[in-house]
Parts: structure tokens; sequence; C-alpha cells
């Protein structure tokens, strides 16, 4: 077996090959365009039982990755720390292009089991989106923020209730305010008015695309008790397939819930909070949590039980985060078996 690690930039990447005992075979740097990657595939022939090793930056790596996939190659993905871990470790010193590619295939070469890449899915659709939804209203509240302090300079008794600049009211109210005032800050106070009104309205139109999509890919997802559209779009994305992963566990582990081992010796089975993992698909665990908290479902019982047990709120929350990773994971198998029957009757 032949190893081709990988290292990515914007206008090159350099590839070294390595046997399965870790001896460099060759190297080579090619453009970073289609052109470049024929090229590659022109130069790993000479090679028998090819396996590629992307470092896993996909924002680097995606055409690469589907150019190789769409030819028939088997590809990997790498994480950074595993690479970096196999360089620090490599007897050549320093940092070059060939060093940090050799150090993704000897990363590929102890991990067996890492992820395969595969074609991107109907999941980075959903992931593109609450994506963009993200940063809009990121934009929008940074607009609102902007407009209350302007407003505040004109009349600090003018009193907005909180997030009610979202609201076309609100914003009429605002205006017919502005009306009355001038001076350059009226006019900022104007133009970021203007702005927080097609956020908003773009944001709906995304709401509004994204709620068909999640409800057509995890029905199952949403039928969890306190899961939402957002936050069953967020696990949608960020999962990009249940498929990748063995177990529940190893779902644990993605989602940052299961906890790390810490103990030697007489403190055997201590452990501590997992502080690593997916942050984005912690969040929306937390978030279910907490609307579960509130008596949406069995969680505010699980709560009960864990803090008569002698758990804190804190401790209560972090188990049942746990709880519902497997059941987000469940929910997620069954939401594929229809989706894989449905491929296969088309195909």
């Amino acid at each position: 077996m032949v190893m081709i690690g990988t290292d990515s930039h914007k206008r090159t990447h350099t590839f070294v090959a390595l046997d399965d005992v870790g001896r460099r075979l060759g190297e080579c740097t090619l453009r970073a365009n289609t052109d470049g990657h024929l090229q590659l595939l022109t130069w790993a022939a000479q090679f028998q039982d090819v396996t590629f090793a992307l470092e896993d930056c996909r924002h680097l790596t995606r055409r690469l990755e589907g150019d190789l996939l769409r030819a028939g190659q088997r590809v990997v993905r790498v994480p950074t720390r595993l690479m970096a871990g196999a360089r620090r470790g490599a007897r050549t010193p320093g940092k070059s292009d060939p060093i940090d590619a050799e150090a993704v295939a000897v990363a590929a070469l102890r991990h067996p089991g890492l992820p395969v890449a595969e074609l991107d899915g109907p999941a980075r659709q959903v992931k593109l989106l609450s994506d963009y939804r993200r940063d809009l209203v990121m934009q929008r509240t940074r607009a609102c923020c902007q407009l209350r302090w302007h407003l505040h300079e004109l009349d600090p008794d003018l009193a907005l209730p909180s997030r009610s600049l979202r609201q076309a009211n609100t914003r009429a109210r605002v205006e017919a305010f502005l009306d009355t005032q001038g001076g350059i800050v009226v006019r900022l106070a104007r133009k970021l008015l203007v702005r927080i009104a097609d956020l908003s309205e773009e944001i709906k139109d995304i709401e509004k695309e994204l709620k068909t999509l999640v409800a057509d890919q995890a029905p199952t997802l949403l039928s969890l008790p306190g899961c939402g559209v957002f936050s069953a779009a967020v696990i949608i994305g960020e999962t990009a397939g249940v498929h990748r992963f063995r177990d529940k566990d190893a779902f644990a582990r993605f989602t940052g819930t299961a906890p790390v081992p810490v103990w030697s010796g007489a403190s055997a089975g201590k452990v501590r909070l997992n502080r690593g993992g997916n942050r984005q698909m912690n969040y929306a665990l937390h978030m279910i949590a907490l609307t579960q908290a509130r008596g949406v479902g069995p969680g505010r019982a699980y709560l009960a039980k864990a803090e008569a047990r002698g758990k804190d709120r804190v401790a209560a929350l972090r188990l049942l985060r746990r709880r519902l990773s497997d059941a987000i994971y469940s929910a997620l198998r069954a939401d594929q078996i229809p989706a894989s029957t449905h491929i296969q009757q088309a195909a």
C-alpha cells in the first residue's frame, strides 16, 4: 500500500508518497486546479494500491478532494492535531511543505480508522445555509447595537424592548422618531435602520428554505423534544452523514459529550469534562437540553433524578447532553435509512 500525504495551499498542493512502513517513495508540487489534479493522477499511477491522505481543512482541499473522488480514488481526512503530532515526533527538524505532507501521510498510516472522504450530499446545503444565516444574524445584531447607541445619543429616554428592532412595527416607530430629528447621527441611524430591515428579510427567506430542507432530510430528528429547525440544521450540517460514525460513542466524542479519562493507579475511573469535539454541535445539544429542562420532553425529570443523586445543576445538564447525543444519533440513523432506500430506488 502507498500513502500519499498532502500539504494544501491556495495556489499549490505538495504531495509525498510513503510505503506501508513510512519510507519516502517520491514527492511533487502541483498547481491547485483541475489541470494540476490531472497531473497528480498521472504521477500517482506509478504506485499500486494508492490512498490519498488530506489534512482536514476543507476550505483548501474541497476541490482536490472532489476531483480525486470523482476519479475513483480513496481519500482519508487527517485531523490537524494528528498531523502536528506526527511532525513533532519526526526526526527531520523544521517545517516545510514536504515535511507537512509527509507528516499527514505518517499520521494516516498510524491511525487506520480515520474518516473516509465522500462527495458532498444534501447535508452540505443545510450547512451552507445555516452558516450563512448565523453570519447574517451576527451582522444584524451588530447593526442593532450601533443603532441603539445613536438613538441613545438622540434621546436617552427613548425605550426599546430587547430584540425589538427585528420587528417591523418597532422599526417604523424608530423611523417616525428620526423624521423629527436632524444631523449626521440621524443620517447614519437611517442607514442602519435600512440595513437591519434588509438583513431581517434575507434571514426570513433563508429560514423558510431551511425549514423545508430540514423537514425533508430529518423528520425523526425534528420530532425529538426541544429540537427546533435551527438546532436540527446545525446538527445535520456538522454531522455530514451519520454513517461516518461507527457507533453512538464515537458520535459522542464528536459532539464533545463523552468524558475524558484522567486516572492512574488508585484513581481508576476518574474522568473530566471534555472541552473538545465540535463546539457547534455541543452548543446545539446544550440548547436542546435547556429547552427540555424547562419542561419540554423528559429532560426535567432526568435532571431532578440526577440532582437527587447529589449532582449539581451543571453536572446534571452535562449528563443530559450525553443522553441527548445518543438520542440524536438514533434519530439520524432512522432518518438515514429511508434516504438510502430512496437513493437506491432512483439509481
